[in-house]
Formats: C-alpha cells, sequence, structure tokens
C-alpha cells in the first residue's frame, strides 16, 4: 500500500517557495496509461518487443529520444521515424480521454492566489505541451515553461536552471514536483527541493530513494503539503 512520506529534511515553511515547478505526465495530467498504451501499440505495429507496462512507464518524463534507447533497444535508428509516428498515432486517439488529475485545476488556482510562480518542466515536445496547455485552458497558469526538446532531457538540471534564471528565483526558493525519480534527481542536481507523487509512473520506493522533502498520495495531499509552504499574498 503506498503511504505518504513525511519530510525528510527541511520542510521550506521558514522560508516559502517562491517558485514551485511542475512535471506534467502522471503529474498534472492522467496520461501515464495513454503513453504506456502508444508505445506498445507503435511497437507492435513494427513488430518489436513490446516492453511492459512497469518498464514502458518507467521512461515518462524522458525526452523522446531517451525514453525510446531505455524502453525499445532494439529500435535501429532507422526505424525511428516510422516508430515515431505509429507512437503518435495511438497517443491522439487516446488524445479525448485525457483529463487532469480531479483536483488539479483547483490546486493551481489556490496556489495562484500566493505570491509563489507557477512553472513546468516536462518531457514533451513543446508541441506536445502546447497542445495539453491549450486543451485544458492551462495556457495562463504558468509563469515559464522548458520541455525536453528546448534543452537537455531529465534528470540533467537544464530546465530548472533555465527556469530559475528566466524568473530570478535561486535555488533554496525552488520546490520541483512530479511523479517519477526522473523528476526528483533533476531537482537533486540543480539543487532545489523535490516532491514526488505516488499516484504517477514510478513506485513509492523508486521516489524515496531520490531522498525527496515528501513523496504524497494524492492532488489533495499535494494541495494541503504546498499551501503553507507557498509565498501568501499579504
Amino acid at each position: 500500500m503506498r503511504a505518504t512520506l513525511a519530510a525528510t529534511g527541511d520542510d521550506g515553511l521558514s522560508k516559502p517557495y517562491k517558485l514551485v515547478v511542475f512535471d506534467w505526465d502522471g503529474t498534472l495530467m492522467d496520461s501515464t496509461h495513454s503513453i504506456v498504451a502508444a508505445i506498445q501499440g507503435a511497437c507492435r505495429d513494427l513488430e518489436l518487443p513490446v516492453p511492459s507496462a512497469s518498464e514502458a512507464s518507467w521512461v515518462i518524463g524522458l525526452s523522446l529520444e531517451s525514453a525510446l534507447r531505455r524502453a525499445v533497444p532494439s529500435l535501429t535508428q532507422s526505424m525511428v521515424p516510422r516508430f515515431l509516428e505509429r507512437y503518435r498515432t495511438h497517443y491522439l486517439l487516446r488524445d479525448p480521454e485525457l483529463r487532469l488529475f480531479d483536483g488539479v485545476a483547483e490546486m493551481l488556482a489556490a496556489l495562484g492566489g500566493t505570491d509563489t510562480l507557477l512553472a513546468v518542466a516536462t518531457g514533451k515536445s513543446r508541441v506536445g505541451l502546447d497542445r495539453a496547455l491549450a486543451a485544458t485552458a492551462m495556457r495562463g497558469v504558468f509563469a515559464a515553461t522548458r520541455t525536453a526538446d528546448e534543452t537537455f532531457s531529465k534528470p540533467h538540471p537544464a530546465m530548472l536552471q533555465e527556469l530559475m534564471q528566466e524568473l530570478d528565483v535561486a535555488p533554496e526558493n525552488v520546490v520541483m514536483i512530479g511523479d517519477t525519480s526522473h523528476d526528483l534527481r533533476m531537482a537533486a542536481n540543480a539543487g532545489v527541493h523535490g516532491v514526488g507523487v505516488a499516484y504517477g509512473a514510478h513506485t513509492v520506493a523508486e521516489l524515496q530513494s531520490c531522498a525527496p522533502q515528501a513523496v504524497v498520495n494524492s492532488v489533495l495531499e499535494l494541495q494541503q503539503w504546498l499551501m503553507p509552504r507557498s509565498g501568501a499574498a499579504q
């Protein structure tokens, strides 16, 4: 059974976060199953070994290139264009099913009423994130966003470093929220706090291995953890 992990270090209460950075897939959007099905479907179409659900979900959050090297090791470079075409076809077929997790819109609205900035760092492409932001009416919620095709893939710290530079926020005032160890390792590599969500792609054990501030079970628990640590407007 998944259980909440209490804060493992400084809980952030003494100095509210100025920037909260969210992963997208599996953290804000309930898309893990669609990504796994798209990877598996593309493998079947190309008659490649089909990864298990756990193998396919482990790569979520990485850039697509990095994900394919891990999940589909038999994929040759010449097959990549065809694989990507089939992957996108399978993913887009499930597009109407994709929704934000219950409570995400309310959580972001609550955080938007504070002085804390919100941002996104995702393994999605820029085109993919912009489509998702438009479909969920979230385009104006975030002060800045970074995608894997614009810079280095997770767990490299570049996405967080670029966001901090753009928004002029120091690492000690930042927390990264994600559902994978890739997110939490990126946070550690960038010198910022990390919080794992246990309802996404990676197991609690994988999240805990990165020594996050906390691991939460639900969006509601995440909101309850973040609100007293946000820069509440005076």
